[in-house]
């Protein structure tokens, strides 16, 4: 079942059972160094692999919980993706970041989690290929004030404003939008990152499974990992 509601799967990578390392990054706080630079290098290990397999990489973070980094993979295609592809990627990638690590050192000091997920309808819309695969959705996006509007023609350009409609259509360089007052293009330059509003009379009309709404009891998540240190803050985020 492809969706577009998140589907989880979370791996826990303890070191002591992986075997030998190369030599550990000590540097900076708690050893964990410069977080920012630790995403670049999972980045260049991780990205690959997710474009291999025909994927996406859409987002990846690196946080810290307790005494543990957590590491973030967010990947999509057009139809959305499912949990068992989920999990294959996640097997990929963690496979990849064994292979470097074993190459040349470790490229997080300690343990860390591993989760890779699809996008939920709460990720906003920023890129061409977000709005065209929300084709049919509602949406709520900010029209910026900069430029000049559908409608003006050659008036000043009002203040920002919201604008809520249905996503219609989407290529490289505009989205159409439905909206009350009809159909309008807009240039992408036009407009904030846009929202997925949920529609639950919607959903109920076209019979969609209620998994398409990213809620914890409804995300499909897998969890075959060791129990993260029961540490309520997360601190050091870096996205």
């Amino acid at each position: 079942m492809t969706q577009r509601g998140r589907a989880t799967r979370s791996t826990g990578r303890p070191r002591d059972a992986a075997g030998p390392r190369g030599p550990r990054d000590t540097t900076g706080p708690r050893g964990g160094g410069d977080l920012a630079a630790r995403r670049t290098r999972l980045r260049a290990v991780i990205e690959p692999v997710v474009n291999d397999a025909g994927y996406d990489l859409e987002d990846l973070s690196v946080s810290r919980a307790g005494r543990r980094h957590v590491v973030r993979v967010i990947v999509d295609t057009d139809g959305g993706i499912d949990l068992d592809a989920v999990a294959d990627v996640s097997r990929a990638v963690s496979a990849a970041l064994d292979a470097a690590e074993e190459a040349s050192g470790d490229i997080l000091a300690g343990e860390y989690q591993l989760e890779v997920s699809s996008p939920g309808v709460d990720r906003p819309l920023t890129l061409p290929r977000h709005w065209r695969r929300n084709v049919g959705r509602l949406v709520k996006v900010t029209v910026r004030g900069a430029v000049a509007l559908p409608g003006q023609r050659g008036e000043q350009p009002s203040g920002d404003r919201q604008l809520t409609g249905r996503v219609v259509g989407a290529d490289d360089e505009t989205v159409q939008l439905e909206t009350d007052a009809g159909r309008d293009s807009w240039a992408y330059a036009q407009l904030g990152p846009g929202r997925v509003q949920v529609e639950f009379t919607r959903l109920a009309e076209l019979g969609e499974p209620d998994d398409e709404i990213d809620d914890a009891d409804d995300s499909d998540e897998i969890d075959d990992s060791d129990d993260i240190d029961d540490e309520d803050d997360v601190e050091d985020e870096e996205r």
